[in-house]
């Protein structure tokens, strides 16, 4: 398994598989998004109206986490923060940065955030599980060497030095790839299925239930991973992040009998 990054040129340009992965990653998540908008009846234009806003949010937001968690390097190297062609993107940040741009979006057209989330949350899990094979590509964010019959061969250039010695690694970006596939094809039969138990936000609080437990998970097989303790960094977030939605989605329904979502796309 492998193969270059470059996936072809025009003339000087070079047009790297990791930019079209991405780039087929988030129009897959646009176009479930616009399916479920419809699916509920309401106005698929919000989709692709609010799509630029997350996706730029959601790329830098996404960098961001990446250059903190690796800010020594930076520190020596700052020109180096606005070179994304080799990779480098931070999943956490991203997902936060394109809530933090549709929540924007909702409240200039005076919709409802946790209605519009709840439609682009099957479409994020398909742009992740997408997404991850530009870690693929890239030769990074591979795991533990294993003789596994899965295990991907890597490069000696891009393996850590601890393991130059070793092949065959384990494909963490297939483990993530896989759950997040799941979790898309679950995430909509649980709309659908549970239309009349569910509230609006509900499947956001499952998704920030859902995915943690797969990157906490995964994370134990990651030797490069960004560390606080004992624990990686992704594993504390995702530690809090299933914890509080948890608790939050509990407390809602507790609270009140189930009831039917909104009315589409009604102002929260």
């Amino acid at each position: 398994m492998g193969g270059a990054s470059i996936a072809f040129r025009i003339g000087p340009i070079s047009v790297a598989w990791y930019g079209i992965i991405i780039v087929a990653a988030t129009l897959a998540a646009g176009y479930v998004a616009q399916s479920e908008a419809e699916r509920r009846g309401d106005d698929p234009e919000h989709v692709w109206n609010a799509f630029l806003l997350c996706l730029l949010f959601g790329i830098v937001g996404a960098r961001l986490y990446h250059v903190i968690s690796s800010l020594d390097y930076y520190i020596q190297y700052p020109l180096q923060v606005f070179n994304t062609r080799a990779g480098g993107l931070g999943i956490i940040g991203a997902v936060l940065g394109g809530i933090l741009g549709l929540w924007i979006y909702t409240r200039r057209a005076k919709l409802s955030f946790l209605h519009w989330a709840d439609i682009a949350v099957p479409g994020l899990l398909l742009a992740q599980a997408i997404g991850r094979w530009g870690n693929f590509i890239n030769q990074e964010l591979y795991g533990y060497p294993t003789d596994l019959p899965w295990g991907i061969y890597i490069d000696p250039m891009h393996r850590l030095p601890e393991f130059a010695d070793y092949e065959r690694f384990h494909p963490t970006f297939l483990y993530e790839s896989l759950w997040n596939l799941i979790g898309f094809g679950l995430f909509m039969v649980l709309a659908r299925k549970l239309r009349n138990w569910l509230r609006d936000g509900d499947l956001l609080l499952l998704y920030g239930i859902y995915y943690p437990i797969g990157r906490f998970l995964v994370e134990f097989q990651r030797p490069d991973a960004w560390k606080i303790g004992t624990l990686a960094t992704a594993q504390w977030i995702s530690l809090a992040a299933a914890a509080i939605c948890a608790i939050l989605l509990f407390l809602r329904h507790r609270r009140a009998p189930a009831a039917p979502n909104q009315v589409p796309g009604s102002s929260s």
